[in-house]
């Protein structure tokens, strides 16, 4: 089975070619990745220079995988997303759980429920509580008085949706799932134990930074916001007055958030904003890193705020991966330690599917994930033959769904 990973990012497009081989191992069989200008802020700028610029990343992809891409996955951000959790329940049960009363309780949920302004992007059982017992896996077979079923979904936009399904489909390439943005680059960064024990991942990227949680092998939460890596370079180059190009190479070469009382005497020479041959002005690290931290600062701040929102940290999560471009900053996950009194660590894509150390790069996790996704690993048995019976509805059938509304 072969998975195609489509990332329209605001700094660059990338797809990632996978093969599903047997026992769910992963093969990677192609990567590309080219500069884009094309979307700022998730908005396509030029459609048609995007349109074209993704035909032949498609094209050369074919190429190196051999694989005719007649479908992908894409990675979608999740910016204005809305996450719920909602329920549902028999009370007088009285006997051995079947499918049957999975199935009931499933159908008088909201699951089937549709929005005419929001699209479900992911939506799931998270739990059943049987009784007073929590239960994470198939309960049927037990015996209850009560069952309830625990879902989570993410809403987007459609308007969200709609720019990037136009500019895929002009291709005549089909989606195949819409992928949360967050979710993709936990799938391509943690490892099964971080799934299970309780894990935060982090993706700060060029102009996103974007949050999943799981807890119980489950994803339980997934949002995105629009800060990320680009409004540092921009901050260095008004706060010394220097080029964009210059303020990247100050970002990537020269920042830390950890200070050191050499700061203050290694000076670096910059260009000045003018672009004038022979023009340069003089400032000391000191003075990079008091533009990079506050910016740090304030994006770790909204990703715990946010995590406080939905009540998240009572449950004490003390485990925090970080990846996406940003998260190569020197220091970051000494200073993500203080913030979030966690063990931090920066995800790389897995080793065991990327052998090439130039792709094994947290700032290409997100397209990755994209490509190692497969909707049965984030789908329910019960939902899906209850999929088949009802037109237009249900997890897979919201990928058609969306293709007669939009």
């Amino acid at each position: 089975m072969i998975k195609v990973g489509l990332n329209i990012g605001n700094s660059k497009i990338s797809c990632a070619v996978s093969e599903f081989i047997k026992n769910k191992q992963i093969k990677l069989l192609s990567f590309q990745s080219v500069q884009s200008n094309n979307l700022k802020k998730n908005i396509i700028t030029n459609f048609q220079e995007l349109s074209s610029d993704i035909k032949s990343l498609i094209s050369e992809s074919e190429k190196t995988s051999q694989t005719k891409i007649n479908s992908v996955n894409l990675n979608t951000p999740t910016i204005d997303s809305v996450s719920k959790y909602y329920e549902s329940k028999i009370d007088d049960l009285e006997q051995q759980i079947t499918e049957l009363d999975i199935k009931k309780i499933i159908n008088n949920s909201e699951y089937f429920n549709v929005d005419d302004d929001y699209f479900q992007i992911f939506n799931n059982i998270n739990g059943y509580v049987l009784d007073d017992n929590l239960l994470f896996n198939n309960p049927v077979g037990n015996y209850a008085k009560k069952l309830k079923l625990l879902f989570y979904k993410i809403l987007i936009p459609y308007k969200n949706l709609k720019s990037y399904k136009n500019v895929v489909e002009s291709l005549n390439i089909s989606i195949e799932a819409y992928v949360p943005s967050p979710l993709s680059s936990a799938i391509a960064t943690l490892s099964n134990d971080e799934k299970k024990i309780g894990t935060i991942c982090i993706d700060l990227g060029h102009s996103n930074t974007s949050i999943s949680i799981f807890e119980n092998d489950k994803f339980i939460y997934g949002d995105s916001f629009l800060v990320g890596s680009n409004n540092i370079t921009n901050d260095l180059a008004r706060g010394v007055s220097t080029t964009l190009e210059s303020a990247e190479r100050l970002k990537t070469l020269y920042s830390s958030l950890i200070s050191s009382p050499s700061d203050e005497f290694e000076i670096i020479e910059i260009p000045i904003i003018s672009g004038e041959n022979g023009k340069f002005n003089q400032i000391n690290k000191l003075k990079i890193n008091s533009i990079v931290k506050p910016r740090v600062e304030e994006t770790l701040e909204i990703v715990w705020q946010k995590i406080k929102q939905n009540n998240f940290h009572k449950k004490q999560i003390k485990n925090v991966v970080l990846t996406g471009g940003g998260s190569q900053l020197d220091g970051l996950t000494q200073y993500a330690e203080m913030i979030f009194s966690s063990n931090v660590r920066v995800g790389l894509p897995k080793d065991d599917v990327i052998s090439n150390h130039n792709i094994q790069n947290p700032a290409y996790a997100d397209v990755l994930g994209s490509s190692f996704f497969d909707l049965k690993d984030f789908s329910n048995n019960f939902i899906e033959k209850q999929g088949k019976k009802q037109k237009n509805h249900g997890f897979k059938g919201f990928f058609s769904w969306i293709d007669q509304y939009i």
